[in-house]
């Protein structure tokens, strides 16, 4: 890969072939209802299993803005997301590494129709059991450690 390819590369979140992850941001969509955190999750397009919005990030685009971004498109939701990531986890997707970062994100506006809605179920969920419905170990943690301590992340 010559050096032009690897340069944007990097921007656009792909992995260079040089040991570089591939980049991705997320959101923890939430919402207080009656003093209790509730997590906004999405079902993935194939396997159908709850997961929270993430994707790419896009040339030019913050990490926090690409995952708003993402929680527009895939949940049809809107909010302000926190400047610093509540964690980082990484797996592997596509034969390449997969580093994302994770941000809270307050959910401000919930739409009625919207980009991915016929591929995607959505749905709030209590924050205990939001973790227990994800999958990947270490974002759980994450989501964890976001829901002991909300306000640290806001």
């Amino acid at each position: 890969m010559g050096r032009a390819q690897q340069d944007q590369s990097k921007k656009d979140g792909r992995d260079t072939g040089q040991g570089d992850p591939f980049r991705q941001s997320s959101v923890v969509p939430y919402r207080m209802v009656e003093g209790r955190i509730e997590i906004m999750m999405i079902t993935s397009i194939r396997r159908r299993r709850w997961i929270i919005p993430k994707g790419a990030v896009g040339p030019s685009m913050t990490p926090q803005d690409s995952a708003a971004k993402e929680a527009f498109e895939e949940a049809g939701i809107k909010g302000t997301v926190a400047q610093q990531p509540i964690g980082r986890y990484h797996y592997k997707k596509w034969s390449n590494i997969c580093r994302c970062d994770v941000y809270a994100m307050k959910v401000e506006t919930i739409l009625e129709t919207w980009q991915e809605q016929e591929e995607r179920e959505r749905e709030w969920i209590e924050a205990k059991d939001a973790i227990n419905r994800l999958r990947h170990k270490q974002l759980k943690v994450i989501v964890k450690k976001f829901i002991d301590n909300p306000t640290d992340w806001s």
